[in-house]
């Protein structure tokens, strides 16, 4: 089975303050045109979409340097409700290690949780590729910058604005290549997770 695990781009969800997702129709059959033919404008973090290193850190790589590996391959879902602290960050890379190899690699919070600066440390320590959740930002959203630090400076790449509520627990596949906007700070993906069964 395959869950698209992505938000549709336009009427998604933003963070406060990002300017939604437009879309302009240039031509239009009905018109007599020769072809439909659209052209739409974005923030690089609006509905499901990954950040990169430079999306906090000066210097840091952007969506073009970071390597598909990180976007593609085992990944474990859990849910969690709430600020998740150092033991469920421990948790869930344990669960998910026993789960399937290399699951541990990419975790994904399935529910309304929220990254603490202790959960994400344990991820940065732990060295693992990916971080994402449901949530417009992975830490809180008054607040995102100390996450987001200690996860990206690791090399930690975040996958954010996920929809996993027809998820179940457990051992995927993840594919949430973003679209390669070369050096930016982020980038819409869609993202999927296909059974490993």
């Amino acid at each position: 089975m395959i869950y698209d695990i992505s938000q549709p781009v336009f009427g998604c969800a933003i963070y406060p303050g990002d300017p939604s997702p437009e879309k302009t129709m240039l031509s239009r059959l009905e018109d007599g045109e020769v072809c439909n033919l659209s052209a739409f404008s974005m923030c690089a973090h609006n509905g499901t979409h990954v950040d990169a290193p430079l999306h906090f850190l000066k210097g840091g790589k952007g969506v073009g340097s970071v390597a598909l590996t990180k976007f593609v391959g085992p990944a474990y879902v859990g849910t969690m409700e709430g600020d998740v602290g150092a033991e469920e960050a421990k948790a869930l890379l344990e669960t998910a290690a026993r789960t399937y190899p290399g699951a541990e690699r990419r975790i994904l919070i399935r529910g309304n949780a929220t990254v603490t600066l202790e959960a994400a440390e344990v991820f940065a320590k732990a060295g693992i590729d990916l971080v994402g959740n449901e949530s417009q930002t992975v830490g809180p959203m008054d607040a995102p910058m100390t996450v987001h630090l200690a996860l990206l400076s690791a090399e930690v790449v975040l996958l954010e604005g996920v929809r996993l509520s027809a998820v179940p627990d457990g051992a995927y596949l993840l594919n949430c290549a973003p679209l390669n906007l070369g050096e930016t700070d982020g980038a819409p993906c869609r993202a999927i997770l296909l059974d490993l069964n």
